[in-house]
């Protein structure tokens, strides 16, 4: 135990042979060891030693000793390291990582997804959307189509129906025709079709409940045939008043199909895709003007012997949609709803959407029908007396007001003579350019209104027409300068693209949305004949405007169009998102309507008012007035 120095170098050159003390003397090489890092518990131990000069000699010997605390040194480097520390790091990556966060990160990617509407996106790709499905829906456009052609198919032989007025005229009293008579023949044969528009506008609930919807397109084509025939024959009876008869009939067809194509077209099609679908109405509104206007060219169907069947041609789509209807299924909803054939609801269904599990449309549509049972409808006598119904009625009819009053219809219907009157020298090619840019911006409207909001929308689209308005007026006076004619274009594209970016779709949302089931049909059924009477009084005050005012005529719809943007502004709320009770607070009022039910009342919006016709983008023109025949009860 008391070695000295000399022995330590006795044992330094003796290790080799000795292989105890050879061990020993191995240990104090400990320093190099903490590259691993269990070997760092021994450091500290390494500075002590030489405190000692004696002991530290035997520090070797102690190590080999079980008893002593130099065994410690050891337990670092075999079991306490991967047991502790390296265990612990583990742990995360072996049983917790599955277990907790990595679990639930997995879980809406298996079992949630198809309970979500992410699910519901994916079905119509593969399963939901049929060449079937679009052969109905394509069928149902055509009456969209034949409403925008007729609309705008006047336009175009305006001369030619002026003289045709004219040489009738003198052949019955051998004498010509006044100005302003000629004039207000022209002007009520433009108008008339609104007329014809407000009173079938006002039936397509009776029609549609009655004859169901299929049918109810399948009679309406009737109308076209013989308003077409009115219009096509009236120059070999030498007769103007077959031109407005004829027009007339075509305005109430007209009026019909606005209801019934966007309530066939909504209700055949699946829930993902029923906005999308509905915009199918629209766009074939715009269609149907941009046809009208080209085959309206001279060298087509615009000259003076051709103009009759220019009119007479919207008998080919409707002998066509009647070829094509009995291979279309009925309205699965009204088959559900209103007949109570679910048998037959279904079978429409397997076949529309392609596949036999469509229990999840026929329990939506049970559910919509018991929801809409617990809410009493309201009459339109009702609607006015029922103080509570008065500002959002009020702001729906403000609202369409804005719609026809803006001078849209004025600028359709006498765009020729508005680009004649600026020194355009092909004026109808500039008219066919106004109604493809109506058509590009309904598609781009639809993808700004649940981004932007309908608020937002119409005061933009208010506004820009305004600003269009004033343009024209510029145009218009200044004429003379034959660079301005391309001012007198541009303020007419810029005047229909404003119009399609707000005025033209948002009232229809909005009225839906303002109202909930009970007093809906009757709200759309006002808000219906007010656009209707609205569109009557621009077609037949605009061409006496127009001689009154000459180009000060635009000055009256830019002050319209300001008074209607204050209006937007202090009244109407934005009802992108919201409930209906979220809507009802905005008027600083309880949830309005009263119920049947006693022993289910709703308690919320939630109950009583169906998706969004918003969010959906379905569009509701006449299809919510189909809902009860009662709209129509005084």
């Amino acid at each position: 135990m008391g070695a000295l120095p000399g022995e330590l170098h006795l044992v330094v050159d003796e290790a080799e042979d000795v292989e105890e003390e050879g061990e020993a003397l191995r240990l104090p090489e400990v320093p190099n060891i903490p590259e691993v890092p269990g070997e760092d518990l021994r450091i500290p131990e390494v500075p002590n030693v030489p405190e000692v000069p004696g002991e530290g000699l035997r520090i070797p010997e102690v190590l080999n000793d079980p008893e002593v605390p130099g065994e410690d040194l050891r337990i670092p480097e075999v079991p306490n390291v991967p047991e502790v520390p390296g265990e612990d790091l583990r742990i995360p990556e072996v049983p917790n990582v599955p277990e907790v966060p990595g679990e639930d990160l997995r879980i809406p990617e298996v079992p949630n997804v198809p309970e979500v509407p992410r699910e519901d996106l994916r079905l119509p790709e593969k399963k939901q959307v049929t060449g079937y499905l679009l052969f109905s829906l394509a069928t149902a456009v055509i009456g969209s189509l034949q409403f925008g052609y007729n609309t705008g198919v006047i336009n175009a032989p305006e001369q030619k129906l002026r003289a045709f007025f004219n040489n009738t005229w003198m052949e019955r009293y051998a004498e010509p025709i006044k100005p302003g008579t000629c004039t207000i023949v022209w002007s009520l044969s433009v108008a008339i079709f609104s007329v014809g528009g407000m009173v079938g506008s006002f039936s397509v609930g009776v029609m549609a409940d009655r004859f169901g919807r299929k049918l109810s397109m399948f009679l309406v084509n009737i109308l076209a045939v013989i308003g077409g025939l009115l219009m096509g024959f009236s120059t070999i009876c030498s007769s103007y008043e077959m031109v407005i008869a004829g027009r007339l009939v075509i305005g109430l067809f007209c009026g019909l199909f606005t209801g019934l194509t966007p309530m066939y077209v909504g209700e055949l099609s699946p829930t993902p895709l029923r906005g999308a679908f509905g915009t199918l109405h629209q766009l074939g509104v715009v269609i149907g003007i941009l046809v009208a206007q080209i085959f309206g060219l001279e060298s087509l169907l615009g000259s003076d012997k051709l103009w009759p069947l220019l009119l007479a041609l919207t008998v080919i789509p409707a002998v066509v949609q009647c070829i094509l209807l009995p291979f279309c299924p009925e309205s699965p909803r009204f088959l559900l709803i209103n007949q109570n054939k679910e048998e037959q609801a279904r079978k429409a269904l397997v076949r529309l959407r392609g596949t036999e599990d469509v229990s999840k449309d026929m329990q939506e549509m049970k559910e919509e029908s018991s929801k809409m049972a617990m809410e009493k409808k309201v009459t339109i006598l009702e609607l006015f007396r029922t103080a509570a119904y008065r500002q959002p009625l009020l702001i729906a009819v403000m609202l369409h007001l804005s719609q026809q009053l803006s001078g849209i219809n004025a600028v359709f219907y006498y765009s020729t003579g508005i680009f004649e009157s600026a020194g355009v020298t092909q004026p109808i090619y500039a008219t066919i350019g106004a109604g493809a840019v109506n058509t590009v911006f309904t598609v781009v409207s639809l993808f700004l209104v649940e981004r932007v909001g309908r608020r937002t929308l119409h005061l933009v689209g208010l506004a820009g027409m305004a600003v269009s308005a004033l343009l024209m007026t510029i145009a218009l006076l200044l004429k003379g300068y034959s660079s301005l004619s391309y001012l007198s274009i541009g303020a007419v594209f810029l005047f229909v693209a404003m119009f399609e970016m707000g005025p033209g779709p948002i009232p229809w949302f909005i009225v839906a949305e303002l109202f909930s089931q009970g007093p809906r049909p009757a709200a759309i059924a006002v808000a219906g004949c007010c656009n209707w009477t609205a569109n009557f009084l621009v077609g037949v005050s605009f061409p006496k405007l127009e001689e009154l005012c000459g180009p000060y005529v635009f000055i009256i719809f830019m002050i319209l169009l300001i008074f209607f943007f204050i209006f937007t502004f202090i009244k109407v709320p934005e009802t992108k998102g919201k409930t209906f009770d979220e809507i009802a607070r905005e008027f600083g009022g309880a949830p309005l309507p009263p119920t049947t039910s006693v022993e289910a009342p709703p308690t919320s919006s939630s109950v009583t008012l169906p998706a969004s016709p918003i969010k959906e983008k379905v569009p509701l023109v006449g299809a919510a007035a189909a809902e009860d025949k009662s709209i129509l009860t005084a």
